[in-house]
């Protein structure tokens, strides 16, 4: 045996306007326009083939009928409101997977999680690490740290901030025997590279220095493990800021130059459109950018580096 069921937009409509005995008030409650709650009646009514409100003295009543279908549905609509609340407390629990480059993880995430879990202790955050921005969410991931442009289709995509590369070294080599003065002092020091070595190539092209050899220099396909080699003393990397900002501060990186080269591409937190809102997933996705915004503000332009 099927089921009757009127239009649900309309059922809705009827809802509102009948509990507040407005249209006006109904049609703000649904952020619709007052015609439209009254197309929605009036398209129950033909449905049902009867009245469902009738007015007086200006006065929005409802009919006998009105009355009686409205006691009725009334406690579903509630119910249904009650539900979803549910389902979304619910959600706002549990384990959160969250995917990430490893250097991003190990450099920027891990030492900060603690602040997360204090903040939501209901919430237990799993690490996945990814080797690279795939631009889609596999069903095991909640939410997601890309690097890129921005543009994955079907992908809640926020940006958390630009990001720019800048040369960085042990303390150590600005007081050796072959000093870093001026960029094209570079030419005497081994150049560290992260995957390839396009970014130098790059830093060179825009600062107008031509005097280094930037086809040498070992090849590191984390941009942890290029932070690492240039803690030892091993050369100079060009570093992520966002990587790098924390040595420096730390004391165990310096930037011996000013200039610097600014990314095509930026840091977004990712989620699936119809998941972002979800509890959980709203709670990290909140936190990291407020917290992203706190250190933005508190952060120096690239240059004022090398005075950390």
């Amino acid at each position: 045996m099927s089921r009757r069921l009127p239009p649900l937009n309309a059922l809705k409509a009827f809802e509102a306007a009948a509990r507040h005995l407005s249209f006006t008030k109904a049609a703000e409650e649904l952020f619709v326009t007052q015609a439209a709650v009254s197309h929605q009646i009036k398209a129950l009514e033909e449905n049902l083939s009867m009245k469902m409100f009738r007015r007086k003295n200006r006065t929005l009543l409802l009919t006998e009928e009105g009355q009686s279908y409205f006691l009725d549905i009334k406690d579903i609509f509630s119910s249904l409101s009650q539900a979803t609340e549910k389902l979304l407390s619910r959600t706002a629990s549990g384990t959160l997977t969250v995917a990430s480059q490893p250097s991003f993880a190990i450099q920027w995430l891990v030492p900060r999680l603690a602040q997360f879990s204090e903040l939501h202790p209901e919430i237990d955050v799993r690490i996945k690490a990814i080797d690279l921005d795939e631009g889609f969410l596999n069903d095991d991931v909640d939410i997601a740290i890309y690097y890129g442009r921005g543009l994955w289709p079907g992908i809640d995509a926020e940006k958390l901030r630009d990001e720019y590369l800048i040369p960085v070294c042990s303390p150590s080599l600005l007081t050796g025997d072959k000093p870093l003065n001026k960029p094209s002092d570079l030419a005497k020091h081994t150049l560290l590279h992260d995957l390839s070595r396009k970014d130098w190539k790059n830093w060179c092209r825009q600062t107008g220095v031509v005097s280094l050899n930037v086809n040498h220099g070992p090849i590191f396909s984390l941009s942890s493990l290029v932070m690492q080699a240039a803690i030892y003393g091993q050369g100079v990397a060009l570093g992520y800021s966002v990587f790098a900002r924390p040595e420096i501060e730390a004391g165990r990186l310096v930037c011996p130059f000013d200039e610097f080269l600014m990314s095509k591409d930026a840091y977004y937190i990712v989620s699936e459109e119809s998941q972002s809102e979800l509890g959980k997933i709203k709670a990290f996705r909140q936190w990291m950018l407020a917290l992203f915004e706190q250190e933005k503000a508190s952060s120096r332009m690239p240059g004022d580096l090398r005075e950390t």
